[in-house]
């Protein structure tokens, strides 16, 4: 799938070639990057209403993660401090210096990691429902019974991945608010992800980098201080998946961060409210200048 007025290409990058998504033309603002979540998603699920949107006035790039949609010939990453060291490297390819960069979820903890070990390249952060920013699972027994979950061979664990991904049409509902926002295109396209062979492979990798045994490993909270960037943070109310307690610490630590709370709204702003996260970083991007 494509989202409209877009065109996919394959870049040569790390002895493979990663999927890449493009739209508009440079304009009056810098370009914009785009990083989607985890799951079966890839980066036409995730931006199928943004990126031709936010592209009317600018370059709009999007990339499949290692792991995801048609990114081939490189293994999953897993950690996202490398997923961040790869949209670094897949930038350079593409020849955009700096940039606005926006991610969703898992998504989100590959931009803040982004901006953390690359800041040059962020012009500005656009974060919806980061990942990244919770030091543990709920309760403790949470936290172990997912550490445990994600310690699975592959043998088992992939096995179990699959008979999961066939429930993914009423996971996808769970995730959302009001799953009559989403567009069917979407919604096929997410599950023919989840039913491909290796479907949600790239994320069972990030989860078992992440998921440590009482604690996440991957907890920026501490770190996000540092980040200098002009933030919008966007967080629906409703979200079922990442606590909202992460994106409102985040923009309390961070000194240029906003956070727009979306009432009514689930884990995929962009897609369930594509008008108010359109509004939204419309008036971020006209605010860098």
């Amino acid at each position: 799938m494509v989202p409209p007025g877009a065109l996919a290409e394959l870049i040569a990058l790390d002895g493979g070639r990663v999927r890449t998504l493009r739209a508009g033309r440079a304009g009056a603002g810098p370009p914009v990057v785009l990083v989607h979540g985890g799951g079966s998603d890839n980066a036409a699920i995730s931006w199928y209403r943004a990126l031709p949107a936010l592209a009317a006035d600018r370059e709009v790039l999007a990339l499949d993660l290692p792991g995801f949609g048609g990114t081939e010939g490189i293994a999953p990453l897993g950690r996202p401090e490398a997923m961040a060291d790869l949209v670094a490297r897949w930038m350079a390819a593409l020849g955009v210096p700096s940039a606005v960069v926006c991610g969703v979820s898992m998504g989100g903890d590959v931009v803040l990691n982004l901006a953390l070990r690359h800041p040059d390249l962020v012009r500005g952060l656009v974060l919806v429902a980061p990942g990244g920013l919770v030091d543990r699972l709920g309760s403790p027994l949470a936290q172990r019974a997912a550490w445990l979950a994600t310690r699975l061979p592959d043998p088992v664990l992939l096995p179990l991945v699959r008979l999961a991904n066939r429930f993914t049409r009423t996971a996808l509902r769970a995730m959302v608010h009001d799953p009559a926002t989403l567009p069917p295109e979407v919604v096929e396209e997410f599950v023919r992800e989840a039913r491909a062979p290796g479907g949600s492979l790239g994320y069972a990798r990030y989860n078992q980098a992440t998921v440590g045994r009482t604690a996440m490993t991957n907890s920026l909270l501490g770190s996000v201080h540092r980040i200098g960037s002009p933030a919008l943070l966007l967080h629906g109310d409703r979200d079922p998946l990442v606590p909202l307690a992460g994106s409102r610490a985040a923009a309390a630590a961070m000194p240029g961060a906003r956070l727009v709370v979306l009432s009514g709204v689930g884990h995929w702003a962009q897609l369930e409210a594509s008008d108010r996260f359109l509004a939204e970083v419309r008036a971020f991007l006209v605010g860098l200048g």
